[in-house]
């Protein structure tokens, strides 16, 4: 759970909520082929359920108010990576910003695999 203090109150918000907003805005972007995992925690997961999980590659911190968010994505080559991570950033900082209402510290995206 994630919890932000503003002028109305204490907002609580879930976790797997906000993985699953986050990796799906990721997987819209351009050029964004999937989500890898991330973690050891996300691995023990995978393996015991044996399922995709909606949120994989996504691992959130929280620092005060703010939280730092990131991500484990594979590209399609022949893209620029450059263009691709600069996009996911504004987007999941914008949309994370927008519906969730928390105030994003920094995205951090790390290009784990590449495909054709």
């Amino acid at each position: 759970m994630i919890k932000v203090n503003n002028h109305i109150g204490t907002i609580g918000i879930s976790t797997r909520y906000l993985r699953t907003l986050i990796s799906q805005t990721a997987e819209s972007c351009f050029g964004v082929a999937g989500m890898n995992i991330a973690g050891a925690m996300q691995s023990m997961k995978s393996f015991v359920k044996k399922n995709k999980a909606a949120n994989k590659g996504v691992l959130i911190r929280q620092k005060d108010n703010k939280i730092i968010i990131d991500l484990h994505i594979t590209v399609t080559y022949g893209v620029n990576v450059g263009a691709i991570t600069e996009s996911i950033v504004h987007k999941v900082g914008y949309v994370v910003t927008e519906l969730a209402g928390i105030e994003v510290e920094s995205v951090n995206v790390y290009v784990d695999g590449l495909v054709d």
